[in-house]
């Protein structure tokens, strides 16, 4: 029996009727410059195609991933090796072979033996964790340059034995005498050989993401029609971004022995009337989260290289944008698993002292499109803000003129570990082109977990 939270929101505006009601408001012209504080500034970023997994990917390791959107953002910056203080890594879904991911791939990527390099782990927003770690490296004094990035590869997941196989396996190893290894090897039964593979459910409550965004899409009255409507959104949009060259982020990368990878390969516009062809991938027969519009699993590496701004401009760069205030949080993983970016905006607009209006361009990660539209009815409901977030007033509805303009994970794929650092240069690269000051980036992740951060365009 499927719970459904009761949130009263079955008479908010549908996707039609939301781009309508907002205009784009005059932004402010005040920089977020904390006093005393060292500026911390993206120079650029890369990421290796993002592709479905089993695809042109499938035979590399997490770390050759790695190695190719480090050795890309070496090319891409011409930053010489020497100058980088640290290196941090995001990942997922670990290979056992490279637990230190991060370390492994810039040893292959040349950098210095003498350049240490962590990895660290937070669900979806695992780079948005290593970028901040060397945003907290380089404001402290400790650092001033840092490349950050995440990888994720989706088509080689660790698929261990049994526990009972395990015990049984190490047991042997230990047994010093022929009688006592016939001994163990009589205790053997062939339901041992079951594999375990990586589990795709929450732990706190043995409950898939999908699962969860069916449930949420219904307790907000997401309809089917919304959800695949928004998701062909994306992919029409990330077309229309990857056909004008604009992400202009993604880097060539040779897979050995096979072509070079070009492009992202998930990109594929459909139609509503295919679209609502597809049967509910979660909740049967009548749940609304599909194949169609859901992210996928998807294999690629980012990298980030952030400075301290002095740094930067001594070394003859022009950066691209400023990394300001940015804000984790985290909620209820059984009913609120996917809210992180309605929690997570409304802090780190305050903290920042902003408000909706002065956004110019927002990148949420896409998990779901029930999740992008629940997150939207939340922000946009004083009765949500009220009785979950203990706030006066709601946040305010991200104006889809601003929202996601080149695609999302949806379309242009999401490897768990990397998503984060596509967001932030989404973001850097559109106040470029559009001619914006502020982004905001934010991001739900696996835990009930979030995070937002506020992206200054670098002045021109």
């Amino acid at each position: 029996m499927t719970t459904i939270l009761a949130y009263p929101f079955k008479n908010l505006p549908t996707t039609s009727k939301w781009a309508l009601r907002f205009a784009v408001q005059t932004k402010t012209k005040k920089t977020l410059a904390k006093p005393n504080i060292r500026n911390v500034v993206v120079v650029d970023g890369v990421r290796t195609p993002f592709l479905l997994s089993g695809t042109s990917y499938k035979d590399l390791m997490p770390h050759d991933l790695a190695r190719a959107a480090l050795t890309g953002l070496l090319h891409r910056t011409s930053v010489p090796k020497e100058v980088v203080d640290y290196i941090i890594f995001g990942t997922v879904i670990q290979e056992v072979k490279t637990s230190n991911v991060a370390r492994e791939a810039a040893l292959g990527a040349g950098f210095s033996d003498k350049t240490p390099a962590h990895t660290v782990t937070m669900a979806c927003i695992s780079a948005n964790q290593a970028m901040t770690t060397g945003v907290g490296l380089i404001a402290s004094g400790q650092c001033d340059v840092i490349v950050a990035g995440g990888v994720e590869l989706m088509s080689d997941v660790p698929i261990r034995h049994s526990r009972k196989m395990r015990k049984l396996m190490l047991d042997l190893n230990k047994a010093k005498s022929m009688g006592q290894r016939l001994s163990l090897i009589s205790k053997f039964r062939l339901n041992f050989l079951a594999p375990e593979l990586p589990a795709v459910a929450e732990f706190s409550t043995s409950e898939t993401m999908g699962h969860s965004a069916d449930r949420l899409a219904a307790a907000f009255a997401v309809s089917r029609l919304e959800q695949d409507e928004y998701a062909l959104r994306s992919h029409s949009l990330a077309k229309k971004a990857q056909d004008e060259g604009l992400l202009s982020d993604v880097v060539p990368f040779r897979v050995p022995g096979k072509d070079t990878v070009t492009k992202d390969n998930g990109i594929r516009p459909s139609s509503l009337e295919q679209m609502a062809k597809l049967k509910p991938a979660f909740i049967k027969p009548y749940g609304t989260v599909t194949a169609a519009n859901s992210s996928f699993l998807t294999d690629g590496a980012s990298a980030i290289l952030i400075m301290a701004e002095e740094k930067a401009l001594a070394m003859g760069y022009k950066p691209k944008a400023y990394l300001r205030d940015f804000m984790y949080v985290s909620q209820d993983p059984k009913d609120q698993l996917l809210l992180g970016p309605t929690y997570a905006t409304p802090k780190v607009l305050e903290k920042a002292g902003l408000t909706m209006n002065d956004i110019d361009a927002f990148e949420f990660h896409e998990a779901f499109s029930g999740q992008i539209l629940a997150n939207f009815k939340a922000m946009d409901s004083d009765w949500f803000a009220e009785n979950y977030m203990g706030r006066k007033t709601k946040v305010g509805l991200p104006p889809l003129e601003k929202f996601n303009n080149w695609g999302g994970s949806l379309s242009l794929g999401h490897p768990f570990g990397a998503t984060g650092c596509r967001l932030v240069m989404a973001a850097a690269n559109r106040l470029r082109k559009e001619g914006g000051q502020y982004g905001l980036v934010a991001a739900c992740a696996a835990g009930g977990q979030g995070h937002a951060m506020i992206v200054e365009a670098y002045p021109k």
